[in-house]
């Protein structure tokens, strides 16, 4: 179980990747739009390393990028660089899963900035099935389904958070932390056709949640088995409220007990997709946010709903322009601002 984090009383935040490619712009502008609820960007629009798993990548044993694709070579000898990970997690060595600039220049560049005065930082890492699922092997098999491989991957990739958390406090003196595994690959869940086994998932997210110390979210943009996301009582559930919101409800009575017990959702309700976005108004997606609320709040408390509640985009914003961005993001701060001044 993740520890639960300050209820963040309907404040906006974004999610994950921004269009920019210059990463001093990047963080002026969210630290300029999300003041209370800052988040770490990513930019893969500045290239092929700092988007999702290639950024998370660096210490992969075995890692090869072959033809645009991290392949992991299992004919090496990668059995003592495994090894290392699997001491170092048992001795809580993060010191090694450093992000770099080339991988990483959001995350660098925000570390420059004094967060002191702000009460939480969000930052996004890979999770380990979205990883594994992406990554493969010389027969094009991905490495989640290697046993040993997938369990190594998920110590790993909780070395890397441990390393992030840590991280922002130090350099920006931040209150609080929260990082969110983004796990787009978790909507195999039940699938026949891209399997997933539960508990390989459950083993992964409990070795991460054990190493980290701070909040421990999950994101995925896609429909899943939200009962099983929940059960593993992650610090935040964040996800794709304006496309899949009625999915999601279905669950209300878990949704419910997960908020009771200091659960917060981020509800992506503003598109990240320009195209969509530019057919709405910030009226309407209100709207749409109300309904939602109206729905919950059949089984718990107005106040309780806007106490544990994040407003996100859906996703990540890749495309758009930086003024597109700016004004997707603004967007969520408008519907924040209207749920916590009583609709005005």
């Amino acid at each position: 179980m993740a520890r639960m984090i300050s209820p963040p009383c309907s404040r906006a935040t974004g999610v994950g990747a921004l269009p920019h490619t210059d990463p001093a712009q990047a963080c002026k502008d969210i630290l300029s739009i999300f003041k209370e609820f800052p988040y770490v960007p990513t930019l893969p629009d500045r290239g092929q390393l700092e988007s999702i798993v290639y950024n998370d990548s660096e210490q992969l044993p075995g890692r090869s990028i072959r033809e645009g694709r991290i392949t992991f070579d299992s004919a090496a000898d990668t059995f003592a660089a495994m090894e290392n990970v699997f001491a170092d997690y048992l001795e809580g060595n993060f010191a090694p899963y450093a992000l770099h600039r080339e991988y990483a220049s959001g995350f660098i560049e925000m570390m420059t900035h004094d967060l002191s005065s702000v009460p939480i930082l969000k930052c996004q890492v890979t999770g380990p099935v979205t990883f594994g699922m992406q990554v493969v092997d010389a027969g094009k098999r991905p490495i989640y389904y290697d046993a040993q491989v997938a369990d190594m991957l998920a110590k790993l990739l909780a070395l890397r958070s441990r390393w992030c958390e840590a991280e922002m406090q130090k350099k920006t003196s931040v209150k609080e932390t929260l990082v969110v595994l983004n796990e787009p690959y978790l909507a195999s869940l039940g699938s026949s056709v891209v399997p997933i086994d539960f508990e390989t998932v459950r083993s992964g997210w409990q070795d991460i949640a054990a190493l980290v110390q701070g909040g421990l979210g999950i994101h995925c943009c896609a429909n899943t088995d939200w009962e099983f996301v929940i059960d593993l009582e992650p610090s935040v559930i964040s996800f794709d409220a304006f496309a899949t919101a009625k999915e999601f409800l279905l669950f209300g009575d878990t949704i419910a007990g997960y908020m009771e017990r200091g659960g917060v959702i981020a509800w992506g309700i503003v598109p990240a997709d320009l195209r969509v976005f530019s057919c709405e108004t910030v009226d309407s997606l209100y709207a749409r946010y109300l309904a939602i609320r109206a729905d919950l709040c059949t089984r718990i408390s107005e106040s309780l709903f806007d106490r544990q509640s994040l407003i996100t985009p859906s996703c990540g914003i890749r495309f758009a322009d930086r003024s597109g961005a700016i004004a997707i993001m603004q967007a969520a701060v408008e519907i924040s601002a209207r749920i916590r001044n009583g609709g005005e």
